[in-house]
């Protein structure tokens, strides 16, 4: 995003410059093909923000089902130690059932 708003700067400079170098900011000298260049220029910042944005939204779902699906996995971590803890003390208290009382 700051590389889009750098570029997106320096070409609103270039485009300022142009403008000077050509109209010298006079209102009268303001022609159709300034405001075609215009025109072009939202055009062409729309398209570019749409794109960036469709990839941006398309990386923060990856991201989101990602960390979804480590935590699915960590309950699951979590279900097994518990069970493996159960199967433990339960055999522990077998054995203790199944040595010999004098």
């Amino acid at each position: 995003m700051k590389s889009l708003s750098i570029t997106g700067f320096i070409l609103l400079a270039v485009s300022a410059l142009l403008f000077y170098l050509t109209t010298d900011f006079t209102v009268g000298g303001i022609t159709i093909s300034h405001m075609m260049g215009v025109m072009a220029g939202v055009g062409i910042g729309l398209i570019i923000g749409g794109m960036v944005g469709y990839v941006s939204k398309g990386s923060a779902i990856k991201a989101e089902e990602k960390k979804k699906e480590f935590k699915q996995l960590q309950k699951e971590k979590e279900e097994l130690e518990k069970q493996a803890a159960d199967i433990a003390r339960r055999e522990a208290e077998l054995r203790q059932n199944q040595t010999p009382q004098i």
